[in-house]
């Protein structure tokens, strides 16, 4: 156990963040330690702790933050990846894995008896005065409990999807209507949030005991931590930001988001991109972009569908297909000629956002992307595909009403499973497409919306706005906690 004497030896309060296998995660666990640096220039010290392959995904998003002190000062560590039997070697991030192999990473990182002894070794050398953990590792709480340091949860989704799974992971029962679907009661707003089962995520649909255990260990280490931070912002999700605290989820919580602002400046790449050559030839709010994040696969049946809906919606598009090696329709290039642009890989989604010409986002629903477009005020057509998009859609179509869905509710099956998903029509695609394009049609309303939501984004990151004061408040909370050694504060006296 570190002594109180080597904790107060250190003027700077230091903190070491350890988020999942995962690139939508590191990112924002990176952006934390970001804004905790600057947050309290020379008062605090952020390490980011990765296994090896995953070092340069945290360096490549310091970077894009520039020669700023934050970014500078951020330090990132390392720890090894347990060996995992069928997953090939220097295979660490979901992002980066083959859809065959996706789930063992994911079966891997719950896996407490492969997982925990990397991150107690790591925590035991570094000997921070705080620790932030990502949710999948629930053990880390119990490795802080033994150092004597606060363990703080950090959720890279919203307050509005999280309690759900939480609730669902630990065993707490819905009320299944006779057309298969559930309604999600705990959630505030409307009354009777209702979700088909086939749309949750799999480990939901087939509860096994070990699914039930760690939703159990999970909710057990939420309300033992010291508090809870959220990548969201209190104008966004405050009747879910007062539910963390008011019903005893956790002891304190933290409204910290959207960390992506600042904006960082943008790279030259950025802006000498030919995705944002071609954005400067199209008409203002003409654009609608596509792109599903970086843990969706999506079938090539799927692909070739979308491909022929967009050239049929008769709308430009910027598209970014996650695959070197897609294959168009035949003669589809040349139909669709400079109205639509395909990008393989990586693009820069926030500058295209940002972009005047865009006038629409197509997005699964990830809650990274969904800051970024509410932080550009860009309305959406929402294609949810994985893990709590679906739950998520319901917020942004339903209690924010900044989009639609595009493919109508009772048109067709989604899921998780290949097998039951069924194909998105060409046909459906272009009229959903072409229709909420048009002149005042749905997008207009739903830009309105959002335009307002993006002026609070920023107006939160803000001095004096509620993410800029609850990033103080935890950084003031820890080392006050620091200073006294030992002990939590009693949750009647908590306050959000």
């Amino acid at each position: 156990m570190a002594s109180s004497s080597s904790k107060q030896s250190s003027k700077k309060l230091r903190i070491l963040l350890i988020p999942f296998f995962a690139t939508s995660h590191i990112g924002p666990y990176t952006d934390l330690a970001f804004h905790l640096v600057a947050a309290r220039p020379g008062a605090v010290e952020a390490t980011v702790a990765v296994t090896p392959a995953n070092a340069s995904v945290v360096r490549s998003a310091l970077a894009r933050r520039g020669p700023s002190d934050g970014a500078t000062t951020v330090q990132v560590a390392t720890y090894p990846f347990p060996a995992v039997d069928g997953l090939p070697p220097g295979v660490e991030n979901l992002s980066a894995a083959a859809a065959t192999d996706a789930w063992r990473i994911n079966v891997a990182s719950a896996d407490e008896r492969l997982m925990r002894p990397g991150h107690e070794g790591l925590i035991r050398d570094r000997s921070p005065d705080a620790v932030v953990s990502d949710v999948h590792f629930f053990w880390n709480a119990d490795v802080a409990a033994d150092l004597g340091v606060p363990c703080v949860t950090f959720h890279v989704i919203g307050a509005f999807s999280m309690p759900a799974l939480i609730n669902l992971l630990g065993g707490s029962s819905v009320t299944e209507a006779g057309d298969g679907a559930v309604t999600l009661a705990w959630l505030p707003g409307p009354p009777g949030i209702r979700i088909p089962v086939t749309e949750l995520p799999e480990m939901l649909r087939t509860p096994r005991e070990h699914h039930v255990q760690f939703g159990a260990r999970v909710n057990s280490a939420h309300k033992r931590c010291f508090g809870l931070v959220v990548n969201s912002f209190f104008d966004l999700e405050h009747g879910h930001c007062d539910m963390y605290v008011r019903q005893g989820y956790v002891k304190r919580a933290y409204f910290v988001g959207p960390l992506s602002l600042p904006s960082p400046p943008a790279a030259a790449g950025d802006h000498d991109s030919p995705c944002i050559d071609w954005l400067d030839k199209k008409a203002a709010r003409s654009v609608v972009y596509l792109c599903f994040g970086s843990l969706t696969h999506v079938s090539e049946a799927q692909v070739h569908e979308l491909a022929l809906g967009l050239e049929a919606s008769g709308k430009p598009f910027l598209w970014v297909v996650r695959s070197e090696t897609w294959v168009p329709p035949e003669g589809w290039k040349e139909r669709v000629g400079e109205r639509g642009m395909v990008v393989t890989g990586w693009a820069p989604q926030t500058t295209i956002l940002l972009h005047s010409a865009v006038g629409a986002f197509v997005t699964q629903c990830g809650w990274n992307s969904v800051l970024e477009t509410i932080v550009a005020g860009v309305p959406v057509l929402t294609w949810p595909m994985v893990y709590e998009q679906f739950i998520t859609e319901r917020f942004l179509t339903g209690v924010l009403a900044i989009g639609e869905r595009l493919w109508p509710e009772g048109a067709g099956v989604r899921s998780e499973r290949p097998e039951e998903h069924e194909l998105v029509p060409a046909e459906a695609v272009a009229r959903a497409v072409a229709r909420f394009l048009e002149p005042g049609g749905a997008a207009d309303a739903a830009r309105s919306r959002v335009k307002e939501l993006s002026a609070k984004a920023h107006a939160a990151m803000e001095e004096g706005g509620s993410s800029y004061h609850d990033l103080r408040r935890l950084i003031d909370d820890l080392i006050e906690e620091r200073t006294a050694g030992a002990g939590t504060v009693p949750m009647s006296d908590t306050l959000i």
